[in-house]
Protein backbone atom coordinates (compact mmCIF):
# COMPACT_ATOMS: atom_id res chain seq x y z
CA UNK A 1 0.00 0.00 0.00
CA UNK A 2 2.89 2.31 0.89
CA UNK A 3 4.64 1.36 -2.34
CA UNK A 4 1.49 2.02 -4.32
CA UNK A 5 0.99 5.38 -2.58
CA UNK A 6 4.60 6.33 -3.26
CA UNK A 7 4.21 5.35 -6.85
CA UNK A 8 1.06 7.42 -7.13
CA UNK A 9 2.80 10.45 -5.60
CA UNK A 10 5.78 9.98 -7.93
CA UNK A 11 3.44 9.75 -10.93
CA UNK A 12 1.59 12.81 -9.69
CA UNK A 13 4.91 14.71 -9.35
CA UNK A 14 5.89 13.74 -12.86
CA UNK A 15 2.54 14.99 -14.11
CA UNK A 16 3.01 18.26 -12.25
CA UNK A 17 6.57 18.66 -13.61
CA UNK A 18 5.38 17.88 -17.13
CA UNK A 19 2.56 20.35 -16.68
CA UNK A 20 4.95 23.11 -15.60
CA UNK A 21 7.35 22.13 -18.37
CA UNK A 22 4.55 22.42 -20.94
CA UNK A 23 3.45 25.73 -19.45
CA UNK A 24 7.05 26.96 -19.56
CA UNK A 25 7.43 25.81 -23.17
CA UNK A 26 4.15 27.44 -24.12
CA UNK A 27 5.29 30.63 -22.41
CA UNK A 28 8.59 30.58 -24.30
CA UNK A 29 6.83 29.83 -27.57
CA UNK A 30 4.47 32.72 -26.85
CA UNK A 31 7.41 35.03 -26.22
CA UNK A 32 9.13 33.85 -29.40
CA UNK A 33 5.94 34.40 -31.37
CA UNK A 34 5.65 37.86 -29.86
CA UNK A 35 9.26 38.70 -30.76
CA UNK A 36 8.76 37.36 -34.29
CA UNK A 37 5.58 39.39 -34.59
CA UNK A 38 7.40 42.56 -33.50
CA UNK A 39 10.28 41.84 -35.89
CA UNK A 40 7.82 41.16 -38.70
CA UNK A 41 6.00 44.44 -38.04
CA UNK A 42 9.31 46.30 -37.86
CA UNK A 43 10.40 44.77 -41.17
CA UNK A 44 7.11 45.70 -42.81
CA UNK A 45 7.38 49.24 -41.40
CA UNK A 46 10.96 49.48 -42.65
CA UNK A 47 9.94 48.46 -46.17
CA UNK A 48 6.98 50.85 -46.19
CA UNK A 49 9.12 53.72 -44.91
CA UNK A 50 11.86 53.12 -47.47
CA UNK A 51 9.32 53.06 -50.31
CA UNK A 52 7.69 56.25 -49.05
CA UNK A 53 10.95 58.19 -48.67
CA UNK A 54 12.15 56.86 -52.04
CA UNK A 55 8.94 58.10 -53.69
CA UNK A 56 9.32 61.53 -52.05
CA UNK A 57 12.91 61.81 -53.30
CA UNK A 58 11.89 60.80 -56.83
CA UNK A 59 9.02 63.28 -57.02
CA UNK A 60 11.13 66.07 -55.53
CA UNK A 61 13.81 65.43 -58.16
CA UNK A 62 11.52 65.80 -61.17
CA UNK A 63 12.41 69.50 -61.51
CA UNK A 64 15.97 68.39 -62.16
CA UNK A 65 14.83 66.60 -65.32
CA UNK A 66 13.92 70.04 -66.67
CA UNK A 67 17.44 71.37 -66.11
CA UNK A 68 19.06 68.26 -67.55
CA UNK A 69 16.79 68.19 -70.58
CA UNK A 70 17.45 71.85 -71.32
CA UNK A 71 21.23 71.33 -71.12
CA UNK A 72 21.12 68.23 -73.31
CA UNK A 73 18.61 69.38 -75.91
CA UNK A 74 20.21 72.81 -76.41
CA UNK A 75 23.54 71.23 -77.39
CA UNK A 76 21.91 69.89 -80.56
CA UNK A 77 19.06 72.36 -80.99
CA UNK A 78 21.51 75.27 -81.23
CA UNK A 79 22.81 73.86 -84.52
CA UNK A 80 19.34 74.13 -86.06
CA UNK A 81 18.41 77.42 -84.30
CA UNK A 82 21.51 78.97 -85.87
CA UNK A 83 20.40 77.72 -89.28
CA UNK A 84 16.75 78.77 -88.86
CA UNK A 85 17.06 82.17 -87.12
CA UNK A 86 20.48 83.06 -88.61
CA UNK A 87 22.04 83.93 -85.26
CA UNK A 88 25.71 84.82 -84.78
CA UNK A 89 28.31 82.93 -82.75
CA UNK A 90 28.07 85.49 -79.94
CA UNK A 91 24.28 85.08 -79.88
CA UNK A 92 24.80 81.31 -79.61
CA UNK A 93 27.01 81.79 -76.56
CA UNK A 94 24.52 84.17 -74.97
CA UNK A 95 21.58 81.85 -75.67
CA UNK A 96 23.35 78.86 -74.15
CA UNK A 97 25.04 80.60 -71.22
CA UNK A 98 22.37 83.08 -70.15
CA UNK A 99 20.29 80.32 -68.56
CA UNK A 100 22.95 79.75 -65.90
CA UNK A 101 23.20 83.43 -65.02
CA UNK A 102 19.44 83.93 -64.88
CA UNK A 103 18.98 80.77 -62.83
CA UNK A 104 20.94 82.36 -60.01
CA UNK A 105 18.04 84.81 -59.61
CA UNK A 106 15.77 81.84 -59.03
CA UNK A 107 18.27 80.23 -56.67
CA UNK A 108 18.60 83.38 -54.58
CA UNK A 109 14.83 83.88 -54.43
CA UNK A 110 14.22 80.20 -53.68
CA UNK A 111 15.85 80.37 -50.24
CA UNK A 112 13.52 83.04 -48.89
CA UNK A 113 10.53 81.68 -50.84
CA UNK A 114 10.97 78.19 -49.42
CA UNK A 115 11.26 79.58 -45.89
CA UNK A 116 7.99 81.47 -46.45
CA UNK A 117 5.73 79.03 -48.34
CA UNK A 118 7.51 75.74 -47.74
CA UNK A 119 9.90 73.50 -49.65
CA UNK A 120 7.18 71.57 -51.46
CA UNK A 121 5.26 74.48 -52.95
CA UNK A 122 8.49 76.20 -53.98
CA UNK A 123 9.16 73.17 -56.19
CA UNK A 124 5.71 73.59 -57.74
CA UNK A 125 6.33 77.28 -58.34
CA UNK A 126 9.60 76.42 -60.09
CA UNK A 127 7.83 74.03 -62.46
CA UNK A 128 5.22 76.63 -63.43
CA UNK A 129 7.84 79.26 -64.29
CA UNK A 130 9.91 76.79 -66.34
CA UNK A 131 6.88 75.52 -68.22
CA UNK A 132 5.92 79.08 -69.18
CA UNK A 133 9.42 79.68 -70.51
CA UNK A 134 9.41 76.41 -72.45
CA UNK A 135 6.14 77.34 -74.18
CA UNK A 136 7.50 80.77 -75.17
CA UNK A 137 10.70 79.20 -76.60
CA UNK A 138 8.72 76.64 -78.58
CA UNK A 139 6.67 79.26 -80.47
CA UNK A 140 9.42 81.93 -80.66
CA UNK A 141 9.47 83.58 -84.14
CA UNK A 142 12.65 85.60 -83.43
CA UNK A 143 15.83 85.46 -81.39
CA UNK A 144 14.48 88.15 -79.02
CA UNK A 145 11.36 86.14 -78.14
CA UNK A 146 13.49 83.02 -77.81
CA UNK A 147 15.64 84.87 -75.26
CA UNK A 148 12.54 85.88 -73.23
CA UNK A 149 11.52 82.23 -72.97
CA UNK A 150 15.08 81.30 -72.09
CA UNK A 151 15.11 83.86 -69.25
CA UNK A 152 11.87 82.48 -67.77
CA UNK A 153 13.13 78.90 -68.05
CA UNK A 154 16.36 79.94 -66.29
CA UNK A 155 14.52 81.44 -63.33
CA UNK A 156 12.42 78.26 -62.98
CA UNK A 157 15.52 76.08 -63.14
CA UNK A 158 17.22 78.24 -60.49
CA UNK A 159 14.33 77.64 -58.10
CA UNK A 160 14.23 73.91 -58.76
CA UNK A 161 17.96 73.15 -58.67
CA UNK A 162 18.34 74.78 -55.25
CA UNK A 163 15.26 73.56 -53.40
CA UNK A 164 15.15 69.85 -54.35
CA UNK A 165 18.35 68.84 -52.45
CA UNK A 166 17.30 70.90 -49.42
CA UNK A 167 13.90 69.18 -49.30
CA UNK A 168 15.35 65.68 -49.71
CA UNK A 169 18.09 66.16 -47.12
CA UNK A 170 15.52 67.36 -44.59
CA UNK A 171 13.14 64.46 -45.14
CA UNK A 172 15.67 61.59 -45.42
CA UNK A 173 16.99 59.36 -42.61
CA UNK A 174 20.73 59.80 -41.99
CA UNK A 175 21.63 56.27 -43.13
CA UNK A 176 20.31 56.87 -46.67
CA UNK A 177 20.57 60.66 -46.93
CA UNK A 178 23.55 60.65 -49.30
CA UNK A 179 21.94 58.33 -51.82
CA UNK A 180 18.56 60.06 -51.72
CA UNK A 181 20.00 63.57 -51.94
CA UNK A 182 21.86 62.44 -55.06
CA UNK A 183 18.56 61.81 -56.84
CA UNK A 184 18.38 65.34 -58.36
CA UNK A 185 21.74 64.70 -60.02
CA UNK A 186 20.43 61.38 -61.35
CA UNK A 187 17.45 63.13 -62.86
CA UNK A 188 19.64 65.86 -64.33
CA UNK A 189 21.57 63.11 -66.09
CA UNK A 190 18.38 61.41 -67.23
CA UNK A 191 17.21 64.77 -68.56
CA UNK A 192 20.49 65.32 -70.42
CA UNK A 193 20.25 61.87 -71.98
CA UNK A 194 16.63 62.50 -73.02
CA UNK A 195 17.73 65.82 -74.52
CA UNK A 196 20.44 64.09 -76.56
CA UNK A 197 18.02 61.40 -77.72
CA UNK A 198 15.48 64.10 -78.64
CA UNK A 199 18.16 65.85 -80.73
CA UNK A 200 18.88 62.64 -82.60
CA UNK A 201 15.22 61.62 -82.97
CA UNK A 202 13.93 64.93 -84.39
CA UNK A 203 17.00 65.99 -86.39
CA UNK A 204 15.41 64.64 -89.57
CA UNK A 205 12.70 67.31 -89.63
CA UNK A 206 13.22 70.70 -91.28
CA UNK A 207 15.36 73.19 -89.38
CA UNK A 208 12.30 75.43 -88.86
CA UNK A 209 10.39 72.68 -87.02
CA UNK A 210 12.86 70.25 -85.41
CA UNK A 211 14.32 72.52 -82.70
CA UNK A 212 10.83 73.65 -81.69
CA UNK A 213 9.72 70.04 -81.18
CA UNK A 214 12.92 69.37 -79.21
CA UNK A 215 12.19 72.26 -76.84
CA UNK A 216 8.46 71.48 -76.56
CA UNK A 217 9.13 67.96 -75.24
CA UNK A 218 10.66 69.59 -72.14
CA UNK A 219 7.18 70.68 -71.03
CA UNK A 220 6.06 67.10 -70.29
CA UNK A 221 7.83 66.59 -66.91
CA UNK A 222 5.85 69.51 -65.47
CA UNK A 223 2.69 67.40 -65.66
CA UNK A 224 4.21 64.79 -63.37
CA UNK A 225 5.46 67.51 -61.01
CA UNK A 226 1.89 68.83 -60.65
CA UNK A 227 0.71 65.34 -59.63
CA UNK A 228 3.66 64.92 -57.23
CA UNK A 229 2.71 68.02 -55.23
CA UNK A 230 -0.43 66.28 -54.00
CA UNK A 231 1.50 63.17 -52.92
CA UNK A 232 4.68 64.28 -51.16
CA UNK A 233 4.59 65.83 -47.65
CA UNK A 234 6.16 69.06 -46.49
CA UNK A 235 9.62 68.99 -44.90
CA UNK A 236 9.32 68.15 -41.18
CA UNK A 237 12.07 70.62 -40.33
CA UNK A 238 10.21 73.45 -42.09
CA UNK A 239 7.02 72.44 -40.27
CA UNK A 240 8.83 72.65 -36.93
CA UNK A 241 10.20 76.07 -37.85
CA UNK A 242 6.58 77.15 -38.42
CA UNK A 243 5.54 75.58 -35.07
CA UNK A 244 3.39 72.94 -36.79
CA UNK A 245 4.68 70.21 -34.50
CA UNK A 246 1.89 67.64 -34.95
CA UNK A 247 2.22 67.77 -38.74
CA UNK A 248 5.99 67.36 -38.43
CA UNK A 249 5.46 64.33 -36.16
CA UNK A 250 3.15 62.75 -38.75
CA UNK A 251 5.75 63.18 -41.48
CA UNK A 252 8.51 61.74 -39.27
CA UNK A 253 6.29 58.75 -38.50
CA UNK A 254 6.18 58.04 -42.22
CA UNK A 255 9.87 58.64 -42.91
CA UNK A 256 11.57 56.98 -39.90
CA UNK A 257 11.95 53.20 -39.82
CA UNK A 258 12.04 53.02 -36.03
CA UNK A 259 8.88 54.47 -34.51
CA UNK A 260 10.64 54.87 -31.16
CA UNK A 261 13.15 57.29 -32.66
CA UNK A 262 10.48 59.70 -33.94
CA UNK A 263 10.15 61.67 -30.70
CA UNK A 264 13.93 61.77 -30.27
CA UNK A 265 14.39 63.09 -33.81
CA UNK A 266 11.55 65.59 -33.33
CA UNK A 267 13.16 66.84 -30.11
CA UNK A 268 16.50 67.36 -31.92
CA UNK A 269 14.80 69.34 -34.67
CA UNK A 270 12.84 71.41 -32.15
CA UNK A 271 16.04 72.23 -30.27
CA UNK A 272 17.75 73.32 -33.49
CA UNK A 273 14.67 75.31 -34.58
CA UNK A 274 14.35 77.04 -31.18
CA UNK A 275 17.99 78.03 -31.31
CA UNK A 276 17.58 79.18 -34.92
CA UNK A 277 14.48 81.27 -34.19
CA UNK A 278 16.18 82.90 -31.24
CA UNK A 279 19.25 83.78 -33.27
CA UNK A 280 17.19 85.03 -36.21
CA UNK A 281 15.78 87.72 -33.94
CA UNK A 282 19.26 88.83 -32.99
CA UNK A 283 20.78 88.85 -36.44
CA UNK A 284 19.21 88.78 -39.91
CA UNK A 285 20.12 85.72 -41.94
CA UNK A 286 21.59 87.61 -44.88
CA UNK A 287 23.57 89.88 -42.60
CA UNK A 288 25.00 86.76 -40.97
CA UNK A 289 25.87 85.25 -44.35
CA UNK A 290 27.55 88.46 -45.51
CA UNK A 291 29.42 88.86 -42.22
CA UNK A 292 29.92 85.24 -41.12
CA UNK A 293 31.50 83.93 -37.95
CA UNK A 294 34.75 81.94 -38.41
CA UNK A 295 32.84 78.63 -38.27
CA UNK A 296 30.14 79.77 -40.71
CA UNK A 297 32.89 81.09 -42.96
CA UNK A 298 34.39 77.60 -43.01
CA UNK A 299 31.02 76.14 -43.95
CA UNK A 300 30.61 78.71 -46.73
CA UNK A 301 34.10 78.02 -48.10
CA UNK A 302 33.24 74.32 -48.27
CA UNK A 303 29.74 74.75 -49.68
CA UNK A 304 30.36 77.53 -52.21
CA UNK A 305 33.82 76.23 -53.11
CA UNK A 306 32.69 72.74 -54.06
CA UNK A 307 29.78 74.23 -56.07
CA UNK A 308 32.16 76.44 -58.04
CA UNK A 309 34.68 73.66 -58.67
CA UNK A 310 31.87 71.46 -59.97
CA UNK A 311 31.43 73.91 -62.86
CA UNK A 312 34.82 75.55 -63.53
CA UNK A 313 36.25 72.15 -64.41
CA UNK A 314 34.24 72.56 -67.63
CA UNK A 315 31.44 70.01 -67.35
CA UNK A 316 28.85 72.32 -68.91
CA UNK A 317 31.20 73.13 -71.79
CA UNK A 318 31.63 69.40 -72.37
CA UNK A 319 27.88 68.76 -72.29
CA UNK A 320 26.59 71.87 -74.09
CA UNK A 321 29.27 71.84 -76.78
CA UNK A 322 29.99 68.14 -77.22
CA UNK A 323 28.95 68.33 -80.91
CA UNK A 324 31.44 71.22 -81.33
CA UNK A 325 34.17 69.19 -79.60
CA UNK A 326 33.54 66.16 -81.79
CA UNK A 327 33.43 68.34 -84.90
CA UNK A 328 36.86 69.71 -83.94
CA UNK A 329 38.06 66.13 -83.47
CA UNK A 330 37.07 65.34 -87.07
CA UNK A 331 33.39 64.28 -87.20
CA UNK A 332 31.57 66.39 -89.80
CA UNK A 333 28.15 64.78 -90.42
CA UNK A 334 25.46 66.28 -88.10
CA UNK A 335 23.70 62.96 -87.55
CA UNK A 336 26.99 61.30 -86.54
CA UNK A 337 27.76 64.24 -84.26
CA UNK A 338 24.47 63.81 -82.44
CA UNK A 339 24.90 60.02 -82.28
CA UNK A 340 28.32 60.46 -80.64
CA UNK A 341 26.74 62.91 -78.22
CA UNK A 342 24.15 60.30 -77.18
CA UNK A 343 27.02 58.06 -76.04
CA UNK A 344 28.10 60.88 -73.70
CA UNK A 345 24.60 60.99 -72.24
CA UNK A 346 24.60 57.24 -71.60
CA UNK A 347 28.00 57.37 -69.87
CA UNK A 348 26.89 60.27 -67.67
CA UNK A 349 23.65 58.53 -66.66
CA UNK A 350 25.05 55.05 -66.00
CA UNK A 351 27.81 56.26 -63.68
CA UNK A 352 25.51 58.41 -61.58
CA UNK A 353 23.74 55.16 -60.64
CA UNK A 354 27.06 53.79 -59.38
CA UNK A 355 27.47 56.89 -57.22
CA UNK A 356 24.06 56.36 -55.65
CA UNK A 357 25.02 52.84 -54.59
CA UNK A 358 28.38 53.89 -53.14
CA UNK A 359 27.81 57.30 -51.56
CA UNK A 360 26.43 55.99 -48.24
CA UNK A 361 28.78 52.99 -48.19
CA UNK A 362 32.23 54.39 -48.97
CA UNK A 363 31.47 58.00 -48.07
CA UNK A 364 31.50 61.37 -49.80
CA UNK A 365 35.21 62.11 -49.71
CA UNK A 366 36.55 58.91 -51.37
CA UNK A 367 34.12 59.44 -54.26
CA UNK A 368 35.30 63.04 -54.59
CA UNK A 369 38.93 61.90 -54.79
CA UNK A 370 38.18 59.32 -57.48
CA UNK A 371 36.05 61.82 -59.38
CA UNK A 372 38.41 64.80 -59.40
CA UNK A 373 41.53 62.74 -60.17
CA UNK A 374 39.71 60.85 -62.94
CA UNK A 375 38.35 64.07 -64.48
CA UNK A 376 41.80 65.66 -64.42
CA UNK A 377 43.24 62.71 -66.31
CA UNK A 378 40.43 62.56 -68.91
CA UNK A 379 40.52 66.32 -69.55
CA UNK A 380 44.27 66.15 -70.12
CA UNK A 381 43.86 63.22 -72.54
CA UNK A 382 41.08 65.08 -74.38
CA UNK A 383 43.32 68.15 -74.73
CA UNK A 384 46.11 65.97 -76.14
CA UNK A 385 43.80 64.18 -78.58
CA UNK A 386 42.47 67.50 -79.93
CA UNK A 387 45.90 69.15 -80.10
CA UNK A 388 48.19 66.35 -81.24
CA UNK A 389 46.28 63.38 -82.63
CA UNK A 390 44.22 63.35 -85.80
CA UNK A 391 42.16 61.04 -87.97
CA UNK A 392 40.28 58.05 -86.55
CA UNK A 393 42.66 57.71 -83.60
CA UNK A 394 42.00 61.31 -82.56
CA UNK A 395 38.23 60.90 -82.95
CA UNK A 396 38.19 57.68 -80.93
CA UNK A 397 40.37 59.12 -78.18
CA UNK A 398 38.26 62.30 -78.01
CA UNK A 399 35.00 60.35 -77.66
CA UNK A 400 36.49 58.09 -74.97
CA UNK A 401 37.96 61.06 -73.08
CA UNK A 402 34.67 63.00 -73.13
CA UNK A 403 32.73 59.92 -72.00
CA UNK A 404 35.34 59.27 -69.29
CA UNK A 405 35.18 62.87 -68.09
CA UNK A 406 31.39 62.89 -67.69
CA UNK A 407 31.52 59.41 -66.11
CA UNK A 408 34.00 60.50 -63.42
CA UNK A 409 31.96 63.67 -62.90
CA UNK A 410 28.80 61.63 -62.34
CA UNK A 411 30.41 59.16 -59.96
CA UNK A 412 31.62 61.89 -57.61
CA UNK A 413 31.55 65.67 -57.68
CA UNK A 414 28.31 65.80 -59.69
CA UNK A 415 26.01 64.34 -57.01
CA UNK A 416 28.26 64.72 -53.93
CA UNK A 417 28.48 68.49 -54.44
CA UNK A 418 24.74 68.92 -53.85
CA UNK A 419 24.68 66.41 -50.99
CA UNK A 420 27.47 68.14 -49.06
CA UNK A 421 26.05 71.63 -49.64
CA UNK A 422 22.65 70.55 -48.34
CA UNK A 423 24.13 68.78 -45.29
CA UNK A 424 26.65 71.16 -43.79
CA UNK A 425 24.63 74.28 -42.95
CA UNK A 426 22.59 74.70 -39.72
CA UNK A 427 18.79 74.64 -39.94
CA UNK A 428 18.23 78.39 -39.71
CA UNK A 429 20.64 79.05 -42.61
CA UNK A 430 20.22 75.90 -44.68
CA UNK A 431 17.88 77.15 -47.39
CA UNK A 432 19.51 80.52 -47.98
CA UNK A 433 23.11 79.35 -47.53
CA UNK A 434 22.42 76.54 -50.00
CA UNK A 435 21.05 79.23 -52.32
CA UNK A 436 24.40 81.06 -52.10
CA UNK A 437 26.17 77.85 -53.10
CA UNK A 438 23.76 77.35 -55.98
CA UNK A 439 24.44 80.92 -57.13
CA UNK A 440 28.17 80.18 -57.23
CA UNK A 441 27.42 77.06 -59.25
CA UNK A 442 25.22 78.90 -61.76
CA UNK A 443 27.61 81.85 -62.16
CA UNK A 444 30.54 79.55 -62.92
CA UNK A 445 28.37 77.50 -65.28
CA UNK A 446 27.31 80.66 -67.12
CA UNK A 447 30.87 81.99 -67.39
CA UNK A 448 32.08 78.70 -68.86
CA UNK A 449 29.14 78.30 -71.25
CA UNK A 450 29.18 81.91 -72.50
CA UNK A 451 32.94 82.12 -73.01
CA UNK A 452 33.72 78.65 -74.38
CA UNK A 453 33.42 79.40 -78.11
CA UNK A 454 35.33 82.69 -77.80
CA UNK A 455 38.12 81.09 -75.77
CA UNK A 456 38.43 78.15 -78.18
CA UNK A 457 38.69 80.62 -81.07
CA UNK A 458 41.57 82.34 -79.23
CA UNK A 459 43.55 79.33 -77.94
CA UNK A 460 41.92 76.33 -79.75
CA UNK A 461 39.61 73.70 -78.28
CA UNK A 462 42.57 71.62 -77.15
CA UNK A 463 44.17 74.56 -75.36
CA UNK A 464 40.89 75.27 -73.55
CA UNK A 465 40.77 71.74 -72.20
CA UNK A 466 44.36 71.99 -70.98
CA UNK A 467 43.11 74.86 -68.78
CA UNK A 468 40.15 72.78 -67.57
CA UNK A 469 42.57 69.97 -66.71
CA UNK A 470 44.70 72.32 -64.58
CA UNK A 471 41.62 73.63 -62.74
CA UNK A 472 40.46 70.07 -62.13
CA UNK A 473 43.82 69.30 -60.54
CA UNK A 474 43.23 72.19 -58.12
CA UNK A 475 39.86 70.68 -57.20
CA UNK A 476 41.68 67.58 -55.86
CA UNK A 477 43.56 69.79 -53.40
CA UNK A 478 40.36 71.63 -52.44
CA UNK A 479 38.62 68.34 -51.59
CA UNK A 480 41.56 67.26 -49.44
CA UNK A 481 41.78 70.45 -47.37
CA UNK A 482 38.23 71.82 -47.22
CA UNK A 483 35.66 69.02 -47.48
CA UNK A 484 34.84 66.93 -44.37
CA UNK A 485 33.36 63.42 -44.37
CA UNK A 486 29.64 63.61 -43.48
CA UNK A 487 28.63 59.99 -44.11
CA UNK A 488 26.25 58.51 -41.53
CA UNK A 489 25.95 61.63 -39.38
CA UNK A 490 22.68 63.40 -38.61
CA UNK A 491 22.35 67.02 -39.74
CA UNK A 492 22.64 68.14 -36.13
CA UNK A 493 25.86 66.12 -35.68
CA UNK A 494 27.37 67.66 -38.82
CA UNK A 495 26.71 71.11 -37.39
CA UNK A 496 28.58 70.09 -34.22
CA UNK A 497 31.41 68.78 -36.38
CA UNK A 498 31.92 72.27 -37.79
CA UNK A 499 31.34 73.96 -34.44
CA UNK A 500 34.04 71.86 -32.86
CA UNK A 501 36.47 72.76 -35.67
CA UNK A 502 37.99 69.27 -35.59
CA UNK A 503 40.70 67.96 -37.88
CA UNK A 504 38.70 66.94 -40.97
CA UNK A 505 41.29 64.41 -42.02
CA UNK A 506 40.58 62.48 -38.80
CA UNK A 507 36.92 63.33 -38.37
CA UNK A 508 35.58 60.08 -39.78
CA UNK A 509 37.39 58.10 -37.07
CA UNK A 510 36.92 60.56 -34.22
CA UNK A 511 33.24 61.21 -34.83
CA UNK A 512 32.16 57.70 -35.71
CA UNK A 513 29.05 57.80 -33.52
CA UNK A 514 26.96 60.04 -31.31
CA UNK A 515 28.61 59.06 -28.02
CA UNK A 516 32.10 60.03 -29.22
CA UNK A 517 30.73 63.27 -30.63
CA UNK A 518 29.04 64.22 -27.33
CA UNK A 519 32.21 63.44 -25.39
CA UNK A 520 34.16 65.82 -27.60
CA UNK A 521 31.59 68.58 -27.20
Amino acid sequence: MGLVGFQEKEDEGVLVKNKYRRMDMESREGEEDSVLSIERKQLERSKTTKKYVFACAVFASLNSVLLGYDVGVMSGAILFIQEDLKITEVQQEVLVGILSFVSLIGSLAAGRTSDAIGRKWTMGFAAVIFQTGAVVMTVAPTFRVLMIGRLLAGVGIGFGVMIAPVYIVEISPAIARGSLTSFPEIFINIGILLGYVSNYAFSGFSSHINWRIMLAVGILPSVFIAVALFIIPESPRWLVMKDRINEAREVLMKTNENEGEVEERLAEIQTAATKANGEIEEKAIWRELLSPSPLLRRMLITGVGIQCFQQITGIDATVYYSPTIFRDAGIEDKTKLLAATVSVGFAKTIFILIAIVLIDKVGRKPLLYVSTIGMTTCLFILALSLSVLGGKAGITMAILAVCGNVAFFSVGIGPVCWVVTSEIFPLKLRAQASAVGAVGNRVCSGLVAMSFLSVTRAITVGGTFFIFSAVSALSVAFVHFFVPETKGKSLEQIELLFQKNVDWQKSEVELGDVEQLVQKV
